[in-house]
């Protein structure tokens, strides 16, 4: 069922964004294709390096199938998100670029990868430069790192990829710190914390789009949006394309 259950989560979401969207501030949904729980680069078998529990085509049509499901739905952009596998990324990327030359709708792409650990890399092992040289040729809207390790931990990361990413947007959305049970909300940072860390990736330059992942509330959101709202965003690199994908 999902393609269904696709519809029908862009549909709502297209609902609430037309309640409290306005002139000057539009809101738009992005489809979200998260990186599932199988990698196409990793063996699930540590007795068989070559082993693999998925390959690249049954990612790409599963990825299609959802996507064609958020474009039915209403959809105003794809979000690549929460990538650990930069091979299940470009199963994603080639999907939605074989659906919308199908269905000649051309949506902004967004792709966000994740850092696993304190090494600095994606679980496939890639380090975010890396990452993104390898992801770069879908010319998507935005390219950032979401979920993980909290902001306090992923600042020099966003910080790399502001720099090798001088000609698109960069996003951010951490989770609201490490994991912690014993907590209210699950996760160690209140707002106040999450927002002014948010605050000073903003203030030093490295973002276009923030926001919240993991443990994150609508005080966090609201911490964010007021603290960030006052820097202008990063500027893009003379000669930036800001195309849409493989357009």
């Amino acid at each position: 069922m999902a393609r269904e259950l696709n519809v029908a989560g862009a549909k709502l979401a297209r609902e609430a964004c037309d309640k409290f969207s306005s002139a000057d501030k539009p809101r738009f949904v992005a489809g979200a294709l998260g990186p599932t729980p199988r990698t196409a680069s990793i063996s699930p078998d540590v007795n068989d390096p070559a082993a693999r529990n998925v390959s690249f085509d049954e990612l790409k049509d599963a990825y299609k199938e959802q996507a064609a499901g958020l474009l039915e739905g209403g959809c105003d952009l794809f979000l690549v998100e929460t990538i650990f596998d930069t091979l299940n990324a470009k199963a994603a990327i080639f999907a939605l670029d074989e659906l919308m030359e199908e269905t000649g709708e051309r949506l902004p792409v967004i792709i966000s990868g994740t850092v696993t650990d304190a090494s600095g890399r994606i679980l496939s092992g890639q380090t975010v430069s890396a990452f993104w040289h390898s992801v770069r040729h879908a010319r998507p809207l935005a390219v950032g790192l979401n979920c993980a390790l909290g902001a306090t931990l992923m600042r020099p990361y966003i910080e790399e990829l502001a720099k090798v990413a001088g000609d698109t947007f960069v996003s951010c959305y951490p989770n609201a710190g490490l994991p912690n049970p014993m907590s209210d909300t699950g996760f160690d940072e209140t707002p106040e914390i999450t927002g002014s860390l948010v605050e000073e990736f903003a203030k030093s330059g490295f973002l276009n789009i923030a926001g919240g992942c993991c443990g994150t509330t609508p005080a966090h959101i609201a911490q964010i949006a007021q603290r960030v709202g006052k820097y202008q965003p990063r500027c893009l690199q003379h000669g930036a394309f800001t195309g849409l994908l493989a357009a």
